[in-house]
C-alpha cells in the first residue's frame, strides 16, 4: 500500500495553485524503544498557562542550554524554513524562537494539527453524551443519510474507523483529491460516496477528508457548529482566543485543516494531555479519552503509529500532532516536554532529527 502523506492542504486560494506538490512523510529511523505511552506528570503544574506561558532559563528546569544552542545552529546550517520553534519544559517555555516577520502573536496555518483538535472536540462529546462512542456506525451518527457505493463493508463503518483511518474507503489523498472535494457542494457526501477498498479496519490508509466527517458528526451531534462548540468546551477553557478555522461549502469547520492559532497556543493543546486532560482542576476531556487517543491504534507503512488522529512516536513514548511542510505539538511525557514547531516547507524529519540529536538529549529525566 502506498504510504499515506501526512501532511494536509492549505486554504482554497492556494490549494488551487499547487498542482505538483509532493507530501513529505516521517521517515525518521527510530532506536528501538517500548512504543507504550508514557503516564503524564502526576505533580499538579506551579501555575496554569491559560493567561500566557511564563518563560525559564533552561538550566532552571533541568535542560542543557548549549545543547539548545546548538540546535538553533543547525536550523541555521541547515537553512530549514522553520518559522517558530519552541521548547517548553515543565511548563515552562526554556527556548522561543520565531524567523522572518513571524512572531508570538503570529497566527498560523496548523494544516493536519487541526486532526488532534477534532480528536479532542470528539472525546468531550463523547464525555458529553453526544455521543453514545467509538463503536457507533458512522451511518447513524451521520443522521441517517444514505450515500452511494452503499455495501455491507460501508454499514460497517464505525467512529473509531474514521478516528484511527482505517474506514476502507477508496481515498486517495493528495492535491487532487483535496481540490475534487473543494469543487464539490456537500464534502462529506464527497467522502461518504467513495467506494470501499477494503473491509473497515483492515488497512490503514491517511484520509483528511475522513477528519472532515468526524467535524460534521461533531456538528450534527451537538446540534452546534463546530467552531462553537470548540470556543465553548476547548478553546476559552485555554485561554486560546485568536482562531481563524476555515469551513466547507456548507459552513462545517473543516476537520482535517484549516485551523490557525498562534505556536504558543498550539502547546496549550499538548499540555493538556500532557496532564491528562486536566486545565485548571477542570476534566476538559476524560482521562480515559486522551489515554486511547495517544495510543497506537494501527501500524502505519512507516516508523509512526498512529492512534485518534494523533501519531506515535516509540522513540521517546512519545506522541505527536503533525501538519503539513512541518507543523507540530510533539509531547514526551516521561520528560514533561513539549516541542512546537511551524514552518512554510519542508517536512517533518529534519525537525525530528533536532528533537532526536539536541532537544531530549538536552533534557535531565526527572528523579521519581
Amino acid at each position: 500500500m502506498k504510504r499515506p502523506p501526512i501532511l494536509q492542504p492549505i486554504r482554497l486560494l492556494i490549494l488551487l495553485c499547487v498542482f505538483t506538490a509532493i507530501l513529505s512523510g516521517c521517515q525518521t529511523q527510530l532506536a528501538t524503544r517500548p512504543s507504550a505511552i508514557s503516564h503524564p506528570p502526576s505533580a499538579a503544574p506551579s501555575y496554569w498557562p491559560t493567561a500566557g506561558w511564563r518563560t525559564s532559563s533552561p538550566a532552571e528546569q533541568g535542560m542543557d542550554a548549549a545543547k539548545l544552542g546548538a540546535m538553533l545552529e543547525a536550523v541555521k546550517s541547515q537553512n530549514l524554513n522553520l518559522h517558530s520553534l519552541l521548547v517548553i519544559r515543565n511548563g515552562y517555555i526554556v527556548s522561543e524562537s520565531y524567523f522572518g516577520s513571524n512572531g508570538p502573536n503570529t497566527r498560523h496555518e496548523l494544516f493536519s494539527c487541526t486532526k488532534s483538535f477534532i480528536a479532542t472536540l470528539m472525546g468531550i462529546a463523547i464525555d458529553k453524551g453526544y455521543v453514545g462512542g467509538v463503536g457507533q456506525l458512522a451511518a447513524d451518527l451521520l443522521e441517517g443519510r444514505t450515500f452511494q457505493n452503499e455495501s455491507a463493508a460501508k454499514s460497517a463503518m464505525t467512529l473509531e474507523h474514521l478516528l484511527t483511518m482505517t474506514t476502507g474507503l477508496d481515498w486517495i489523498e493528495g492535491d487532487p483529491t483535496y481540490r475534487a472535494m473543494y469543487g464539490s457542494r456537500d464534502w462529506v457526501r464527497y467522502v461518504m460516496d467513495l467506494p470501499m477498498r477494503d473491509q473497515p479496519g483492515d488497512e490503514f490508509n491517511y484520509c483528511s477528508g475522513c477528519s472532515h466527517v468526524l467535524s460534521a458528526i461533531i456538528q450534527a451531534k451537538t446540534r452546534m457548529n463546530t467552531r462553537d462548540f470548540a470556543e465553548q468546551e476547548l478553546f476559552r477553557p485555554l485561554g486560546i482566543t485568536d482562531v481563524r478555522w476555515d469551513a466547507d461549502s456548507q459552513g462545517i469547520p473543516i476537520g482535517g485543516w484549516g485551523l490557525q492559532i498562534t505556536p504558543r497556543d498550539m502547546a496549550k493543546l499538548g499540555y493538556l494531555y500532557l496532564h491528562d486532560g486536566v486545565w485548571e482542576g477542570r476534566q476538559i476531556v476524560s482521562s480515559a479519552w486522551v489515554k486511547a487517543a495517544i495510543e497506537k491504534h494501527t501500524p502505519t507503512d512507516g516508523p509512526l503509529g498512529y492512534g485518534y488522529q494523533w501519531w506515535t512516536y516509540p522513540r521517546w513514548g512519545a506522541y505527536a500532532a503533525l501538519g503539513r511542510y512541518g507543523q507540530m505539538i510533539f509531547v514526551v511525557p516521561d520528560l514533561d516536554l513539549i516541542v512546537v514547531t511551524t514552518a512554510a516547507a519542508g517536512g517533518h524529519d529534519a525537525i525530528f532529527g533536532l528533537i532526536d540529536q539536541y532537544i531530549v538529549p538536552a533534557t535531565q529525566k526527572p528523579s521519581s
